[in-house]
């Protein structure tokens, strides 16, 4: 992960730098477009949703916070722009009745739950060890693979499996013991999303 590297991207993104934009869609778009499939199943509803996250990146460039991992920030909105497709989808399907998702809404600027989420995620992560963050961010965040991250971090690809997995349980457990401050269908969704491979 590099977070200086991003860091400098998003004080560019602060100064309408098209450069740092586009720097920061290479590096994240497959990742991003990855996480978002797992959810919704669909290729074309995955590459709209990515594009309205990199809109959404640059339409709040000026908002984002430099010292906080913009990897994160897009892991937190296409997981509730993903969540709001999926509950429009069951609603229009008239299976409303029977399953309710949460109200994630960051369409009509609920800045404040996104915030709170991406807080929480990024509590669950900071209590891992250093290796296993690392691992956690490349390969959950990032989307890197196992021999990817391996190479990286100069491990063998089961050492990486091994941090990840209880990288993975380490932070579910952390998201459910403080579901209260998420909405509950919120916190079975992202274990879910940060549970599969």
């Amino acid at each position: 992960m590099d977070s200086n590297g991003d860091k400098d991207l998003v004080f560019r993104l602060h100064d309408d730098d098209i450069g740092a934009f586009d720097m920061l869609y290479q590096k994240y778009h497959q990742a991003i477009y990855r996480n978002i499939f797992k959810l919704t199943k669909d290729d074309d509803i995955a590459r709209d949703i990515l594009q309205d996250i990199f809109v959404a990146l640059w339409e709040k460039r000026a908002d984002i916070n430099p010292d906080q991992s913009v990897s994160g920030w897009l892991f937190v909105l296409s997981f509730n722009k993903s969540i709001s497709y999926l509950r429009k989808k069951v609603r229009e399907t008239a299976v409303v009745n029977t399953m309710h998702f949460a109200e994630m809404e960051t369409d009509n600027g609920d800045v404040q739950l996104m915030d709170e989420q991406y807080y929480l995620l990024q509590q669950a992560i900071n209590q891992l060890s250093p290796q296993r963050k690392k691992v956690f961010t490349l390969c959950k965040l990032e989307g890197k693979t196992y021999e990817e991250a391996a190479e990286k971090l100069n491990l063998s690809k089961h050492t990486v499996k091994e941090y990840l997995g209880h990288a993975v349980v380490a932070v579910k457990n952390h998201i459910k013991e403080h579901q209260a401050e998420w909405k509950t269908a919120g916190v079975i969704m992202v274990c879910y999303w940060i549970g599969t491979n």
